[in-house]
């Protein structure tokens, strides 16, 4: 399959087959750069081990895709240093025990160490943390979450965090490696209307700075793009005009597949991290 011209991400005919049965099958759409895109359907569906597959971490066994222009599944190590990883259950998940500062110095500390280039490991140590507390704060921004107004500011734990501002700071976190491909995860999982509706302006304004999401949900919004991962109650795929070409899963059990095709996602280093912010 040949990427359309500058697509962010593309797919045609994706699946993946699992040792329990199918997880998702003829998965073909292409989204463009900055695009917010719905992975839309019910749990169980599929929907992870999508998201999971085009972002590097999950190997599918039929068709191709690409992300950034990077061909999956052969080149998932390349696609995963573009694509960062919100919100996802057993992946990606925000320790409850850790604050907020604390995540973010983690991951700012990562980032410094491991995802910069060597000239910027060269640099004063000053130099190296006030642009690190850059980063943080640009990130902060851009996902709309503003320490201080926690009720114990960066010292407030993860569990002490409402849904929606935990989902800021996963995203903040994600932002932090200023990827060109964001992952979020139940992205409308146990929020009211109202915040729902904040939550996907939240993803719109990432996607409208040039960062490509990739979000599941149980509903997509208005102004997103939708893969469905089955067709909705009644309704055909030509019947859902905003629709891609579905995909369709097998049973709820079938996400469990991911053991035995998941690429690692956890950091070797991250051990380094927690010595140096003090959390061995």
């Amino acid at each position: 399959m040949e990427s359309p011209h500058g697509a962010a991400v593309s797919a045609e005919d994706f699946g993946l087959e699992g040792p329990r049965g199918r997880v998702f099958r003829n998965v073909t759409f292409s989204a463009e750069p900055g695009e917010l895109v719905a992975i839309e359907g019910p749990s169980g569906s599929g929907r992870t081990c999508l998201l999971l597959a085009l972002t590097g971490r999950m190997r599918a066994t039929e068709g191709h895709a690409e992300t950034g222009g990077l061909r999956l599944p052969k080149q998932a190590a390349a696609v995963r240093r573009i694509a960062a990883l919100g919100p996802v259950p057993g992946v990606s998940e925000l320790d409850p025990a850790f604050t907020v500062a604390e995540h973010l110095g983690e991951r700012a500390l990562l980032q410094g160490r491991y995802g910069s280039p060597l000239r910027a490991l060269l640099r004063p140590r000053a130099e190296r943390r006030a642009a690190a507390e850059a980063r943080v704060d640009e990130a902060l921004e851009a996902a709309g979450l503003d320490p201080a107004t926690l009720p114990k500011s960066g010292r407030t734990s993860v569990r002490d965090l409402e849904r929606l501002e935990a989902l800021r700071l996963s995203v903040a976190l994600a932002l932090i490696g200023k990827p060109r491909l964001l992952a979020v995860d139940d992205t409308d999982l146990k929020l009211s209307d109202a915040e729902r509706a904040q939550a996907w302006e939240l993803l719109r304004s990432v996607a409208d700075a040039g960062t490509t999401v990739l979000a599941v949900c149980s509903e997509s919004p208005a102004n997103a793009r939708v893969v469905r991962t089955a067709p909705a109650a009644g309704r055909t795929a030509a019947e859902e005009p905003a629709a891609e070409e579905p995909a369709t899963g097998k049973s709820a059990s079938e996400e469990a597949a991911e053991d035995a095709t998941q690429e690692p996602t956890t950091e070797e280093e991250t051990a380094d991290a927690f010595a140096e912010t003090g959390r061995a």
